[in-house]
């Protein structure tokens, strides 16, 4: 089911509203240990709850599986990576562009602090586009459909997602065969064999999959997994090669959550070191 109107498409006033969500939810590490227990989601933003309200109601198996049949064909366009990029730096949000950094400035931010970390060359070019499947807001999709904490769909959903009570507004949530453990799957079946709430993850994965090493594409495709990566939820779906993939995506975590800041990135001066990056990696074009 799509969001009938405006208001529903665009609760937030921009996607930053969700990633400072995350910051207000998972501080740094420096300052989670003097955090005292809060409330979280009494203290969210109306924007940020009306945005977990949508997700949590519309973000239904059959949802998910009708997504995966629009958009899994990779028929939207053609493009390479860098144009990829400089197309979402056309995605404006609600809020006020000259406050608002540049969505590639923010793609850069996070390349550039895994590689002055040293990490290996694929981990910087997975950090510079793990947030490219935004480019679904480009196509009219509603934000609680792109971004937001992802889960599994078709079995019960875990109690420490943000904003649980919503899903009382999910028709799955009345399916007695979806809110068992395990659902749908078998014990220790693995993720992929599991179906992700649809969003920007999903979506850059099936679009990457065939070219960067298998924990780089464990970041991109749960890196906002929280409920599994930070909240330790789902253990009985999970096998060993996802337990031992999860230690990258945690690792990755610290990239993605806490290098977002205001100083600018020089674009110019930095694009030739990446797109030798990406010709590293990937062909001249994908297919979106």
């Amino acid at each position: 089911m799509q969001a009938k109107n405006v208001a529903e498409n665009r609760p937030l006033s921009s996607l930053d509203d969700w990633e400072d969500d995350l910051l207000r939810r998972y501080p740094e590490p420096t300052t989670a240990a003097n955090a005292s227990f809060r409330n979280y989601d009494a203290e969210a933003k109306p924007g940020v709850s009306e945005f977990y309200r949508l997700n949590h109601q519309f973000q239904t198996l059959e949802f998910v599986k009708s997504k995966r049949e629009q958009y899994l064909s990779l028929s939207k366009r053609r493009m390479s990576i860098w144009e990829a990029m400089e197309y979402l730096n056309t995605l404006v949000d609600d809020s006020d562009p000259d406050i608002d950094l540049p969505q590639i400035e923010h793609l850069l931010q996070t390349a550039e602090a895994i590689r002055q970390a040293g990490r290996p060359r694929w981990y910087i070019l997975t950090g510079l586009i793990h947030d490219l499947g935004k480019i679904l807001c480009l196509w009219d999709e509603p934000q609680w459909a792109v971004v937001g904490d992802t889960f599994p769909v078709g079995c019960r959903y875990s109690e420490k997602i943000v904003f649980y009570d919503a899903f009382q507004a999910n028709e799955d949530f009345r399916n007695q065969r979806y809110q068992s453990e395990l659902g749908i799957y078998e014990a220790g079946c693995g993720l992929d064999q599991v179906m992700m709430s649809w969003g920007h993850d999903e979506y850059l994965y099936h679009v990457v999959k065939d070219y960067l090493p298998l924990p780089g594409l464990y970041m991109i495709r749960y890196h906002s997994c929280y409920p599994i990566h930070r909240e330790r939820e789902y253990q009985a779906l999970l096998n060993d090669r996802d337990r031992e993939m999860f230690a990258w995506v945690n690792d990755f975590n610290q990239y993605d959550l806490y290098t977002k800041r205001d100083e600018r990135m020089n674009v110019a001066s930095l694009r030739p070191f990446y797109e030798e990056l990406i010709a590293e990696y990937f062909p001249s074009e994908l297919c979106w």
